[in-house]
């Protein structure tokens, strides 16, 4: 499952994570955006383990801006409340599990 977040809820639910978190920085938008939604989904159901959310640029422009997202979609990857990785544009299931296996 992947959880919609907004400014308020980020510092809970991605900086005090004590694990692996993916964030979706988005927007309704986006063809990109939607092309990546299904890959997202399956890959949230392989990995249980790791927090899979969703930030909709759109309503949150200044988190967005406080992580420097130019373009959508745009994965950040956080572990223990720390940034790790961030992937532009459409990212192929492949690579985000590679990502995400590396981080672990």
């Amino acid at each position: 499952m992947i959880k919609d977040l907004n400014a308020k809820d980020f510092e809970t639910e991605v900086l005090k994570n004590n694990g692996l978190v993916v964030v979706d920085f988005w927007a309704n938008w986006c063809g990109p955006c939607k092309m990546m939604a299904p890959v997202l989904e399956s890959v949230s159901e392989e990995f249980k383990e790791v927090s899979f959310t969703k930030v909709d640029v759109d309503q949150n422009g200044a988190l967005a801006d406080q992580y420097d997202i130019l373009s959508i979609p745009t994965l950040l990857i956080f572990k223990d409340g720390n940034f790790l990785d961030k992937l532009v544009g459409f990212t192929p299931k492949e690579v985000l599990i590679e990502k995400i296996k590396k981080n672990l």
